[in-house]
């Protein structure tokens, strides 16, 4: 059984793990990849904001995620900690390709519900690649002190995606959720299968 076949069930249901290369480059460009990190916390933390300012009659979710916006810009500034104590630059921001080929899935259209179903499951999954990656740098980094590092933010990210998830079904029949994810889920698998390997990309 190969890498992908035995990696498969130990994610949060990514049906395609991360190219062991790409932990491999990581490691090599450890400025790179941490200043496009600390970005991806700022988008985490804008994209709740922004889901809360777009559909505030969401009462559940307002509420649900007012406190992630916090925890996500705390992210960010652990990240940013990480990024001073070792002497590096932050720079500027840098396309993220992944994240621009989910957003073209988005469906237009629907009812205020939809809408929301769809950008909470778009959430969802940039959580639950995030969080396999950084399970494989917190067990892949020379340097122990990021290793724990991502370790715990590896264990905040899932309990994001298990937020979305259940945001998602808290508006939605669970059924039609589970159904629409399925969608997303094999998306995501072909965007991961012609994803440039780059180490100075957090996804």
């Amino acid at each position: 059984m190969d890498w992908k076949e035995t990696t498969k069930n130990k994610m949060l249901r990514l049906q395609l793990p991360t190219d062991p290369r790409w932990v491999d480059v990581a490691k090599m460009s450890l400025e790179a990849i941490l200043v496009d990190h600390a970005y991806c916390e700022q988008k985490a933390a804008s994209s709740c904001i922004s889901l809360i300012l777009k559909f505030p009659e969401f009462d559940v979710m307002v509420d649900r995620l007012s406190p992630v916006v916090a925890e996500e810009w705390a992210h960010f500034e652990a990240v940013m900690q990480q990024i001073r104590k070792r002497g590096y630059r932050f720079g500027h921001p840098r396309k993220d390709a992944y994240v621009v080929q989910l957003q073209s899935f988005v469906r237009k259209g629907g009812s205020r519900t939809e809408q929301l179903t769809e950008h909470l499951l778009m959430n969802a999954l940039i959580e639950a690649r995030s969080c396999e990656r950084f399970k494989l740098l917190s067990k892949n980094l020379h340097d122990e002190e990021l290793k724990q590092f991502y370790h715990e933010l590896m264990v905040s990210e899932a309990g994001h995606y298990v937020n979305f998830i259940q945001l998602a079904k808290t508006y939605q029949d669970p059924e039609k959720v589970e159904k629409r994810w399925k969608e997303w889920l094999d998306f995501e698998k072909e965007v991961m299968t012609h994803l440039e390997i780059r180490g100075d990309r957090m996804h």
